[in-house]
């Protein structure tokens, strides 16, 4: 897919890298030089332009794009001008970067397709990190169940995932296991790659580094933790 990011900052750079990692087209737009001049190798093509003015706005391939992301943050002004203006322009499907209720707000009254609040979703998964006490990323299903991915701790290291049982001891179902890899993106630049291990294969170890990705209480997951981190 082709995606349009206007906003290059830390969020919009790393967003517009992580699309082309994954095999998007990524097209970047920002007014400030050095936020393009940061990414510029590592995306299709960037753009030094006002977003917030119609005549260079229409530059960008607005009508080629599968989405237009404005992850604009710091300049409140610039990202509501600047969805306004899309919306004028007639572009469909427009996700927003949001740094606050009242920015939520405006942008719902604008009815974008997607309101993006990163800095909430990050206090959030800080706050369960916290929580679980241990560096994981989750995704909560309902009141103190999660989907969790997590490294695989050095106590499981060696054994055979079909022998884990993490179900019977720790209560917790494996969803999945992945394993990075080094492969180029379509720029031709070196990134880790994350992909699945099948974990029936009777022979397939768990290796330093791999990936866990299990589904259960966040009670039942600090109670695991505290039983390999001990041994």
């Amino acid at each position: 897919m082709k995606y349009l990011v206007i906003g290059l900052g830390i969020y919009g750079s790393n967003l517009a890298v992580d699309l082309t990692d994954m095999g998007h087209e990524v097209v970047g737009a920002d007014i400030n030089e050095s936020n393009v001049e940061g990414v510029k190798d590592y995306i299709s093509t960037a753009y030094i332009i006002d977003a917030g003015d119609e005549q260079a706005l229409s530059v960008l391939p607005l009508k080629s794009v599968d989405a237009v992301i404005v992850a604009i943050g710091e300049n409140f002004g610039a990202s509501v001008k600047t969805v306004a203006l899309l919306k004028k322009m007639g572009v469909q499907h427009i996700f927003a970067r949001a740094i606050d209720t009242l920015h939520q707000s405006i942008l719902e009254g604008l009815n974008v397709e997607r309101i993006l609040t990163p800095e909430q979703r990050a206090a959030k998964d800080l706050v369960r990190e916290l929580e679980l006490g241990a560096h994981v990323e989750t995704l909560s299903i309902n009141d103190g169940s999660y989907v969790m991915k997590f490294r695989a701790p050095e106590y499981f290291v060696g054994l055979k995932y079909t022998e884990l049982d993490i179900v019977r001891r720790f209560n917790l179902v494996m969803v999945v296991a992945t394993r990075a890899e080094r492969s180029n993106n379509l720029l031709g630049m070196s990134r880790d790659n994350y992909k699945t291990i099948d974990i029936t294969v009777p022979d397939e170890t768990v290796r330093s580094g791999d990936i866990f990705t299990c589904y259960g209480s966040g009670d039942d997951f600090r109670s695991m933790m505290k039983k390999v981190t001990r041994n």
